[in-house]
């Protein structure tokens, strides 16, 4: 398989972005706002810039911004993977969750993880997330690995997240690292990891999908505040 020698390349590297877990807020929760949660990997985390800079908290200025009552919880963690989600989920799920924006996957491809199971791990986060919140919009962040198409595995873990979203009913980021991925100006030294610009890029690209159900959902809380 072509990709095995690049996976094997990178597995190492990947490695060393392991993080403790965290988890923050962009604004105060507010009962009659919306609540988002961001569960992902380096790029939600914010790997290499500072938590203020990262695409949640960008977000969360945006719907400030738009006058929205919110709250983002960033749920990233530097080197997570489909399976490290799984397990971190229930922490979240004592409160009320409006939004799920899941973005994770990227990690396991690294690790040659089988394309099967990241997409169960992935189904978990949803299943077990609407469990506790019938209601919660899903927003599946899409990811790609180099040479997309050339290989089956690449090709398939590509194909997996558009799949993913349209079985569940979710909302699709295309690719979370659109116009970013493979630009110098756009990352870290380490041309992996998003720099300040390039986190204001994936902040649009999450926006122009979100933008739309955060409108829903504060029209949903409005109504059950009455």
């Amino acid at each position: 398989m072509k990709i095995l020698g690049f996976l094997a390349s990178v597995v190492s590297f990947a490695a060393l972005f392991i993080a403790p877990m965290q988890s923050t807020s962009a604004a105060r929760r507010d009962v009659t706002g919306v609540t988002i949660l961001m569960l992902g990997d380096s790029l939600t985390d914010g790997y290499g810039v500072s938590r203020s800079q990262a695409y949640p908290a960008l977000v969360g200025e945006k719907l400030r911004a738009g006058g929205y009552k919110f709250e983002v919880i960033n749920a990233g963690v530097s080197g997570d993977t489909t399976a490290g989600g799984l397990r971190r989920i229930p922490k979240y799920l004592t409160q009320k969750i409006d939004i799920l924006v899941l973005a994770l996957g990227i990690n396991d491809a690294f690790r040659g993880v089988p394309v099967e199971q990241i997409r169960a791990n992935l189904q978990g986060v949803i299943d077990r997330t609407r469990e506790r919140n019938p209601k919660v919009k899903v927003v599946v962040a899409g990811m790609q690995l180099p040479l997309f198409g050339a290989d089956s595995y690449v090709r398939s873990f590509g194909e997996m997240f558009a799949e993913l979203a349209e079985k569940n009913h979710a909302a699709l980021i295309p690719y979370l690292l659109e116009g970013v991925g493979g630009d110098p100006s756009l990352n870290l030294p380490d041309r992996v990891h998003p720099n300040a610009a390039g986190q204001r890029a994936l902040a649009q690209n999450v926006w122009r999908v979100l933008e739309p159900l955060v409108t829903k959902a504060t029209a949903a809380s409005a109504g059950r505040a009455e």
